[in-house]
């Protein structure tokens, strides 16, 4: 973490909180976006970034809240919001238009009531590090879907879990652990470790050679990432969509 910039995080059960105090500048831009997006990967219901101990050199560099906005629009899905009483913060997000992205609001509790919460379903299974892991992903996938009436996510979410599951337990020492969200139609599937290693997505040469999974993830998936947790680790996650067949039909179901 920048020394010109300090992050200090609070859980609560609307919301998590990051009082971000110190100073934004061409040093600290990286640690506040990476440092908020590791945040978020663990704040399950929404995050609000208080910024009223801010100080900020250069009015471009309030980009960085679209950015995070953006970027964890996709994964994990949940509401970001900024916090600052401060007129000249909210003169440089106009000015730049990120209060198009995010919403400013002038206090904590404000910011609580009025976060969106989109209605959502999660389910996580913690794997053991055996030659079955992969097998009782599947077979919780293909419960999950079930139950949550969405057959039509199963066999990518298939293909999904099992590729992250075996990543994990290939190139990790951790336990995996798969989550699946529902929210607004579209299915996430994710496994976190305790490695921050990021997977990438290789080319893959040969017939023999590995990295086929992680392509095929990316041909599935609407958008696919890696993001590095707060509490050290990181979590591949995909977003699946109902996809379509070639007839112009809704595939898988």
């Amino acid at each position: 973490m920048s020394g010109r910039l300090h992050l200090e995080t609070r859980h609560r059960a609307a919301a998590t909180t990051t009082l971000v105090t110190g100073v934004l500048d061409g040093e600290s831009y990286p640690h506040l976006r990476d440092g908020l997006l590791k945040i978020a990967t663990e704040a399950p219901d929404g995050l609000i970034a208080d910024i009223d101990g801010l100080e900020i050199g250069d009015a471009a560099l309030v980009t960085v809240f679209s950015l995070v906005a953006l970027r964890i629009g996709d994964w994990p899905g949940i509401p970001f919001t900024v916090v600052t009483g401060r007129p000249e913060h909210r003169t440089m997000f106009a000015e730049r238009t990120v209060d198009r992205f995010v919403p400013v609001h002038d206090d904590r509790e404000t910011a609580e009531n009025l976060l969106s919460r989109p209605p959502r379903r999660r389910a996580a299974q913690l794997l053991a590090r055996s030659a079955n892991s992969s097998a009782l992903a599947r077979d919780f996938v293909r419960r999950i879907c079930a139950e949550w009436g969405v057959p039509h996510f199963a066999e990518d979410a298939l293909l999904v879990a099992t590729e992250l599951v075996e990543n994990a337990i290939r190139h990790t020492d951790s336990l995996p652990r798969l989550r699946l969200e529902l929210r607004r139609g579209v299915l996430s599937v994710a496994v976190s470790d305790d490695d921050a290693a990021q997977a990438v997505l290789l080319e893959r040469l040969g017939a023999l050679e590995p990295g086929l999974g992680l392509r095929m993830i990316a041909q599935v998936a609407r958008v696919w990432g890696c993001s590095r947790s707060w509490s050290g680790g990181k979590t591949v996650w995909a977003v699946l969509t109902r996809r379509t067949d070639a007839s112009g039909g809704l595939g898988g179901g």
